[in-house]
């Protein structure tokens, strides 16, 4: 079985993978103050209850965009493992890889993993969004590389920049209003986030689709593309582990199997 971690700014993503077949998944609040101790804890106790064995875990694959939390990760997991092998995602394997990486040392290890998933599923010419802490954009070429990334602001991020900034602006859930005419404050910032945002990945996406000359499939991930997706022109497909299965897809041909 593979165990799949995605470290990101907001949250840690991870999953054990059986063949193809995730048994189970988890979401948790990304804590650069955590040390190895106390996230082995969090992981034994999630693992225990998912009913997953940890002998029976025999690769582990990581990225992050966190550099800070790869130490205190690298030395849990193999005390938590046994032993298991660790394979960290970086410009080192990233020739092996079946998307191009032009510019290595720019580009997010999650990035990666999400081309690499797309690609296996949609073929070329398709940008992937995620709608994370940031919101990005990466699109993948006639040629088979990564073309090129646009990033923005996530939505929790431009709440929060909002409720930071303002005296009187809370946070809010995000979700569609009833009307783009905010008649009180929770609508009216749903609607400049929600809508506002809309706006800005059609505008990339036909922006990107001019650019290149063709046309290109889409497809979102991350926590809040199924609040945008549904309100897009241009999202047709929604994958919300596709992090997740970018890094199975790259275990399987850079990882050493036991």
């Amino acid at each position: 079985m593979l165990l799949a971690i995605d470290i990101g700014n907001t949250n840690i993503v991870f999953g054990v993978n059986d063949n193809g077949k995730w048994l189970n998944h988890w979401r948790i609040q990304t804590d650069h103050k955590k040390t190895a101790d106390e996230y082995e804890v969090i992981f034994r106790s999630l693992l225990s209850a998912g009913k997953i064995c940890r002998t029976d875990v025999n690769n582990i694959i990581l990225s992050s965009v966190v550099p800070s939390l790869v130490r205190p990760f690298t030395e849990m997991l193999p005390g938590l493992f046994d032993g298991t092998k660790i394979t960290i995602v970086g410009p080192d394997i990233y020739p092996r890889l079946p998307v191009k990486i032009l510019n290595p040392f720019e580009i997010g290890a999650d990035l990666v993993a999400n081309a690499v998933a797309a690609f296996d599923k949609f073929g070329k010419l398709t940008t992937v969004i995620d709608f994370g802490t940031a919101l990005t954009f990466t699109t993948i070429g006639k040629d088979d590389e990564i073309r090129g990334v646009a990033i923005a602001p996530g939505l929790q991020t431009a709440v929060a920049a909002l409720a930071g900034q303002t005296a009187q602006l809370p946070h809010v859930h995000l979700a569609a209003p009833p009307s783009v005419l905010g008649q009180n404050t929770i609508h009216a910032i749903q609607s400049g986030i929600v809508y506002g945002f809309t706006g800005l990945v059609d505008s990339i996406i036909d922006r990107t689709q001019e650019e290149l000359g063709e046309k290109i499939s889409v497809v979102a991930t991350g926590g809040l593309s199924s609040v945008v997706a549904p309100l897009t022109k241009n999202i047709r497909n929604v994958e919300p582990m596709l992090t997740l299965d970018g890094l199975v897809q790259i275990c399987a041909i850079v990882c050493k199997r036991k």
